[in-house]
């Protein structure tokens, strides 16, 4: 099948970290940017984080900028986000994108071609 699948998510106290992870299966992530989006319950989706997919330049939205990092390795066909300093804010369910549009992994989440069904990242003391 063609498909994107996230693991890694789970239950932390404020302060701690996870790495979330985004693995294609069926196709080559090589050939797309990466975006992370997340949504909490009641709230609109909302964009975490991209990679580009020929230099694999990563950009982050303010609200996470200094304490997640995104990554690829395309030898594995997986993207990474690389969650620190976690808050009671970023409880959300958290899903992958793969597309070819810098709007639609970086920003809208719209021009995408495969989404993942997402994990859930609980941050509760």
């Amino acid at each position: 099948q063609l498909e994107l699948v996230e693991s890694g998510g789970g239950l932390v106290q404020p302060g701690e970290s996870l790495r979330l992870s985004c693995a294609a299966s069926g196709f080559s992530l090589e050939s797309y940017g990466i975006g992370w989006f997340r949504q909490a319950p009641g709230k609109e989706r909302e964009w975490v984080s991209c990679i580009s997919r020929a230099k694999s330049v990563p950009t982050y939205a303010d609200s996470v900028k200094g304490r997640f990092t995104i990554s690829r390795d395309n030898a594995k066909n997986t993207v990474y986000l690389q969650m620190n300093s976690l808050k009671p804010e970023d409880t959300a369910v958290y899903s992958c994108a793969a597309g070819r549009t810098y709007d639609g992994i970086c920003r809208s989440g719209y021009d995408i071609d495969y989404w993942g069904k997402g994990t859930l990242v609980t941050v509760s003391s």
